[in-house]
């Protein structure tokens, strides 16, 4: 995981951007526990970036931690994850309608600096391959070009 997802090139499988209510049409999540406000640069069968907009206003500043609030890392590892289902489902398309992504494995996770409100998340997720109907990926949060955190994980599709 050392090294930098690379969400530079394009290809004829790209699209420009999901916005919060498309994201809402592809996934179950729901406030409070949507964590992505938009997919961008997808690329199917392939790579999304997430962005995820962080404002004081989210519930878990209320305890995490008042006097200082930080984004919880594993809140970081589900928008990766949100991220990821809806790369799964454009990937898919009508095949996914119907479906949930569950997590079966996060490993290899590092959180390098705290995101606090007033970031900017930005979520990088690639398919590192899948089998049937489990997907592995890799996932990188920055704030600007600093890496605050890392992850691979699995996931299976299933109905719901």
């Amino acid at each position: 995981m050392d090294k930098k997802l690379d969400h530079t090139q394009t290809n004829d499988n790209a699209r420009e951007a999901v916005d919060i209510l498309e994201v809402m049409e592809m996934i179950p999540h729901r406030q409070p526990f949507l964590m992505i406000d938009r997919v961008e640069d997808i690329v199917v069968r392939e790579r999304a970036t997430g962005v995820k907009n962080v404002t004081i206003n989210e519930p878990f500043f209320l305890g995490h931690f008042p006097v200082r609030p930080v984004m919880p890392g594993v809140l970081i590892i589900e928008a990766m994850a949100q991220t990821a289902a809806v790369l799964v489902v454009e990937t898919l398309g009508k095949e996914a309608l119907g479906k949930l992504v569950y997590f079966m494995t996060i490993d290899n996770a590092r959180f390098r600096k705290p995101v606090v409100p007033g970031d900017q998340l930005k979520l990088y997720v690639s398919i590192q391959r899948h089998r049937g109907n489990v997907w592995k990926f890799d996932g990188e949060g920055r704030v600007g070009d600093t890496v605050v955190a890392q992850a691979a994980y699995s996931a299976m599709i299933m109905d719901s």
